[in-house]
């Protein structure tokens, strides 16, 4: 069994396939859970809002999965994932927004500090953040802790096909043998035959400060200009763009210079912050911005990629439906509309 991709994605899919018996490879272009779900900023959002009506109930389910998700990991890798449950405060110019409570200014006030006077409304929702680095962290050491097998800074270049089925990869190093084959690649999931995919890099900068206190932010913070999400280590991470660039992963000194500046406006105390790092991740995109999961018109070869925004919310119950697929069972949720076939 080869899963192509070592993001949170195609880890928690490898371990979830030795969990049940499967002898399996990773193949990573480059070094495992350093890609885009490195660069993510953990946010769970399962909010009829933000979440497409067709995508919610693989959202929703996926969230709840998330406490003995992170926690499993934590045990079998002995690291911390850093699950936060606080919830988030959400600031917007709308006056209503579905599966979000309404707060008064003094709730606020009570809930958040630190948070400055603004004009916006202001919304609880209850929702968790993890930290993506810690979680990808801890799935990689999982994984080899179960005898996943890796195979780094290789980059697969086809599926190969024999008898009308996939029996392997080809990559810029060397060729693997195998039946099943997961494409699980991100947003260089297009790439690989020999079933085209519409996968595309969508570019996301984001900016990381060291909080004055730990405790300065409890919750997550959005608004139009910048979301900001507190980790429990002090760090405060302050994104995030949505660009098409291709693959171009160059950080622009004046979007990070406005995310400074948007995080000091929402949260004055931030001005004494120190600034640690600023990165790019590149996101998979889709035209239907629609996850694709499922098997492809080549027996044996399947795709779980085009999670966008949403990778690392959907990790657990895409690993758990896409072990289904691999088994030949029904998955517990209807996948029809995330098919391959639906490009072609």
């Amino acid at each position: 069994m080869i899963v192509i991709g070592g993001g949170i994605i195609g880890l928690s899919l490898a371990v979830a396939l030795r969990k049940r018996g499967a002898s399996v490879l990773v193949v990573e272009r480059g070094e495992p859970g350093r890609e885009a779900s490195h660069a993510a900023g953990g946010m769970l959002v399962e909010s009829p809002l933000e979440t497409p009506a067709v995508l919610r109930p693989l959202a929703s389910a996926s969230a709840q999965m998330y406490p003995e998700f992170a926690h499993e990991l934590e045990v079998e890798s002995g690291m911390k994932v850093d699950l936060r449950d606080a919830g988030t405060i959400l600031l917007s110019p709308e006056s209503e927004l579905p599966a979000a409570c309404h707060a008064t200014r003094a709730k606020i006030a009570e809930l958040e500090p630190a948070l400055g006077n603004t004009e916006l409304n202001a919304f609880y929702i209850n929702e968790r953040s993890v930290d993506p680095r810690g979680l990808t962290y801890a799935a990689i050491k999982t994984a080899k802790n179960r005898g996943v097998d890796f195979s780094s800074g290789d980059e697969v270049t086809a599926v190969e096909v024999a008898d009308g089925r996939a029996s392997g990869v080809t990559t810029v190093k060397t060729s693997f043998s195998a039946t099943r084959i997961v494409n699980c690649a991100g947003a260089w999931s297009g790439g690989i035959g020999p079933v085209a995919l519409p996968t595309r890099p969508v570019k996301g900068q984001m900016l990381c400060l060291a909080m004055p206190s730990r405790t300065l932010l409890k919750h997550v913070i959005r608004s139009p200009r910048a979301y900001l999400i507190p980790r429990s280590d002090g760090r405060l991470l302050v994104g995030a763009t949505v660009e098409e660039a291709g693959f171009d992963k160059r950080v622009d000194p004046v979007t990070i210079e406005n995310f400074h500046r948007a995080a000091i406006e929402l949260v004055p105390k931030l001005a004494e912050a120190k600034i640690l790092e600023a990165w790019t991740g590149l996101r998979p995109g889709t035209p239907d911005a629609l996850p694709i999961l499922g098997e492809t018109r080549t027996p044996g070869y399947y795709i779980a990629t085009g999670h966008f925004r949403d990778g690392i919310l959907l990790a657990p119950v895409t690993a758990q439906v896409m072990a289904d697929v691999v088994e030949n069972k029904k998955p517990e949720y209807d996948l029809q509309a995330f098919s391959p076939s639906r490009f072609h």
